[in-house]
């Protein structure tokens, strides 16, 4: 499924105001043909915000992918009457969104750990603002192995390396070793896949906002660590400060 939502956080996710044309409105639902707000998609919540248009201001209060069609729908309060062809200025909840930019790259690098020193692949998965968690398909629990991967990966944040953003050939991705790291799930039936790599400690594909340097993560803080059953070993862990 195709969206004609242009992703503008896919190509800078630091944009925090920005500008679109409405296409169509469904109630309390607003569709725009661009955004800056990142719907729940991947296991990362989704971005709150405002629109401004007309003098008024509405809080963005949900955004989520529209099943039928692939766009990205606004969840808008108050519901106001906003007519097709109307240009809105859309405003970030910037400090949401920064808390899920660095936990979202912690849990990248998190998973890259897991992935080469373990074999583990990420059975599920969730990243509000207070905290994340992620899922690894390892046979035996033992919680030390998640306070040492969480050291490991504190070294490499300290290590400030460039995260960089570039789109590839399907084909071509699919190729690279580790490139999905879901174990139940392939990245979207897309002509080109986004890619997400931290040189030298991991790579993936990811259509998810993120930090451009690890040092912005800040320390990544083991919380717990839980048996969820066969495949299911969960990592609690969180960002500071």
């Amino acid at each position: 499924m195709y969206s004609s939502t242009k992703l503008v956080y896919q190509y800078d996710s630091y944009i925090r105001e920005y500008e679109a044309v409405v296409t169509r409105v469904v109630g309390d639902l607003v569709f725009l043909d661009s955004t800056i707000f990142h719907p729940r998609s991947g296991g990362v919540d989704h971005d709150k915000g405002y629109l401004f248009f007309d003098g008024n201001r509405v809080d963005v209060v949900e955004v989520f992918i529209d099943k039928e069609t692939g766009d990205v729908a606004h969840r808008i309060s108050p519901r106001v009457d906003l007519a097709p062809g109307s240009r809105v200025k859309m405003i970030l909840d910037w400090e949401r969104r920064y808390r899920l930019m660095r936990l979202h790259t912690a849990a990248h690098i998190l998973s890259a750990i897991m992935y080469s020193e373990y074999g583990a692949l990420v059975s599920g998965g969730n990243i509000n603002p207070e905290y994340a968690y992620d899922d690894y398909t390892i046979e035996k629990f033992e919680k030390e192995l998640f306070v040492k991967v969480v050291e490991k990966a504190n070294e490499v944040v300290k290590r400030d390396i460039e995260v960089k953003i570039y789109w590839l050939p399907r084909e071509e991705a699919l190729k690279i070793p580790g490139v999905v790291k879901l174990a139940e799930r392939m990245p979207p039936d897309v002509k080109e896949l986004r890619i997400v790599e931290i040189p030298g400690v991991d790579i993936q594909a990811d259509g998810g906002p993120h930090v451009k340097k690890t040092s912005e993560i800040g320390e990544i803080v083991f919380l717990k660590a839980e048996n969820k059953g066969k495949n299911k070993k969960r990592l609690y862990f969180t960002v500071k400060p």
